[in-house]
C-alpha cells in the first residue's frame, strides 16, 4: 500500500515542484507537460499480461528500456527548445519513479530481481 502511494506521488504530485524548479511563471503549464509525459506508459499494452504487479519495467516495456533511457536523458541535457526539454526531464523522472518503485519491488521479492531486465542488464556489463 505504503509503495503504491509513493509510487503515485512521485508520479502526480512530486512533479508539481519539478515544474515550479523549471519554470516558476508558467509552472501550471510546465506540470501538465510534465504529466503528459505518463503517457509513456502506453507502451504497457504491447505486454503480456498487460499490468503485473511483480514485473519491473525498466527494461521490460520498450519505451522504459535501457536505450529509451539514454535518449531521455541526453535529450533533457543537449535539447534547448523549452518544451521539449521539459518533456525529456518529465520522462527521466518517469523513469526514476518506476525505478524506485522496481527497487522496492526487488526488497520484497528476490525472484522479481532475477527474473528482471535490470538484473540481465547487470549481469551483461559486469561479465
Amino acid at each position: 500500500m505504503l509503495q503504491t502511494l509513493v509510487h503515485y506521488f512521485l508520479h502526480f504530485v512530486a512533479i508539481v515542484y519539478i515544474a515550479w524548479l523549471v519554470d516558476r511563471r508558467n509552472w501550471k503549464q510546465a506540470y501538465l507537460i510534465l504529466l503528459a509525459t505518463m503517457l509513456v506508459d502506453l507502451d504497457h499494452l504491447v505486454a503480456t499480461p498487460i499490468f503485473d504487479p511483480d514485473r519491473c519495467g525498466i527494461g521490460y516495456h520498450p519505451l522504459h528500456s535501457e536505450m529509451a533511457i539514454i535518449v531521455y536523458l541526453f535529450g533533457s541535457i543537449i535539447v534547448k527548445h523549452r518544451i521539449l526539454r521539459l518533456i525529456f526531464i518529465g520522462l527521466l523522472f518517469h523513469m526514476l519513479t518506476d525505478f524506485i518503485d522496481c527497487l522496492w519491488s526487488f526488497s520484497k521479492c528476490s525472484e522479481c530481481y532475477y527474473s528482471s531486465e535490470i538484473y540481465k542488464l547487470k549481469e551483461f556489463w559486469t561479465n
